[in-house]
């Protein structure tokens, strides 16, 4: 029999094959350009904790009022992420990203230039503004870029700028800031802004706002049961994340005895667990999105449960950061891909608000535990607060998921009967 007749398959040419790469090629550039603006945004955001004590004593402010310029970036994010979500609504999604990374390098430059306390806090407000706007944005435009099954995995890689800014962007700002001053910390920031909009501008591909685009569309959201329950998981159960984050400090110096010198290694390894969380829970997200949520509340949970026991040995206490920076990490991608799987017709407000919500969650993380070791109860109790949280967010995404699945059932007897 001739080869000719035995081989049947068709070949791919060698030019479906390049077009193939290329198009691979622009999409990774494009969610590269996206996560640069998360590396920019989660930058500013924890360097400049590394810099307070150096912007207190340069304004000659109180330890308290430094403390503000932390929470004037937060409820910039807060305010922003539902209010330029929603006015941005009828915008090409391209333009309304570049806009929304100008005004986050030209209000980091302004910090630079700040004559005094206040308007620094103005512009520190400012830069917080585009954050949960931006993010949602860069969400829904990468998952836009890839097939359905890939969908969290492209949302992670956003969100990995993120992650990364953590082992890299606030050391090395933070470092820039000891050295030549905190206020070229801004500077660095608003240069990989300008980065930013090079790689954005290049390679984002233009799309359209939808045709139906509106405020009132994208407020609709606000009226879905599952949008409210899938922002309450993120503030309850990731704010066991942040319980234990935000003492990590006196922790790991005042229990496990660790000398203030390792600190650097601790936040890095912490940020390392948030870079590996990130990727693993992209994954497992594209499999089950309720199923990732339920399995990283639980794992969430477990772990700062096990950390308040074992954070007196200094190899466990080590080994458990990095598992609690995992993951927490690990639910973000879930948790954002639900809300756009919620949100319906109204994705921009619903994605955005994600961002408000771990903001939240950072507050309310901080707050209670703060209050317990106010109490008395030890620099360990807030991982066992955190505990609770977490199982407290698991409860709310079982009756999301049970709700899910009766309406589900309930729409399939409306289309028998019908």
């Amino acid at each position: 029999m001739p080869s000719s007749a035995r081989d049947t398959s068709v070949q791919p040419s060698p030019v479906a094959d390049a077009g193939a790469r290329a198009v691979q090629t622009r999409m990774t550039l494009a969610i590269f350009a996206l996560a640069t603006g998360g590396f920019a945004i989660g930058t500013t955001e924890f360097a400049i904790m590394g810099l307070l004590s150096d912007v207190v004593e340069d304004l000659q402010i109180s330890l308290a009022m430094g403390g503000h310029l932390i929470s004037a970036y937060a409820l910039g994010v807060v305010v922003g992420a539902p209010l330029l979500a929603v006015l941005g609504a009828r915008m090409p999604r391209k333009k309304l990203a570049l806009g929304l990374i100008l005004l986050f390098t030209l209000a980091n430059l302004s910090s630079y230039v700040a004559p005094d306390y206040g308007w620094l806090l103005f512009t520190r407000f400012i830069s917080g503004l585009p954050h949960g706007a931006y993010f949602g944005l860069a969400a829904i435009i990468a998952a836009s870029l890839v097939p359905p099954t890939r969908r969290a995995r492209a949302v992670a890689s956003v969100m990995l700028g993120l992650s990364i800014a953590n082992v890299i962007g606030v050391p090395l700002a933070t470092w820039i800031g000891q050295q030549f001053g905190w206020r070229l910390m801004f500077v660095f920031v608003g240069l990989i802004g300008l980065l930013t909009l090079v790689l954005v501008t290049k390679y984002v591909p233009f799309q359209h706002a939808a045709a139906d685009a509106s405020i009132r569309r994208e407020l609709g959201a606000l009226k879905r049961i599952q949008v409210w329950l899938a922002l309450l998981i993120g503030i309850v159960g990731f704010g066991g994340f942040f319980a234990v984050y935000s003492y990590i400090s006196p922790t790991m110096t005042q229990v496990t005895g660790l000398p203030s010198t390792a600190l650097p290694f601790i936040v890095a390894l912490y940020g390392i667990g948030m870079v590996v969380g990130n990727i693993i829970g992209g994954r497992i997200a594209d499999r089950s999105v309720m199923g990732s949520i339920y399995g990283c509340m639980i794992a969430v949970a477990t772990v700062l449960l096990v950390f308040s026991w074992a954070v007196r040995i200094p190899w466990s206490a080590i080994l458990l950061v990095f598992l609690v920076g995992a993951a927490g990490s690990m639910l973000v991608p879930a948790l954002q891909t639900r809300l756009m799987d919620v949100a319906g017709d109204a994705q921009s407000l619903a994605a955005s608000l994600n961002h408000a919500a771990l903001n939240t969650a950072n507050a309310l993380g901080a707050f209670l535990g703060g209050l317990v070791i106010t109490w008395g109860w030890g620099l360990v109790a807030p991982a066992r607060v955190g505990a609770v949280l977490a199982v407290l967010g698991l409860l709310i995404a079982l009756f999301s998921g049970r709700l899910k699945n009766r309406q589900r059932v309930s729409s399939d007897a409306a289309a028998f009967v019908e």
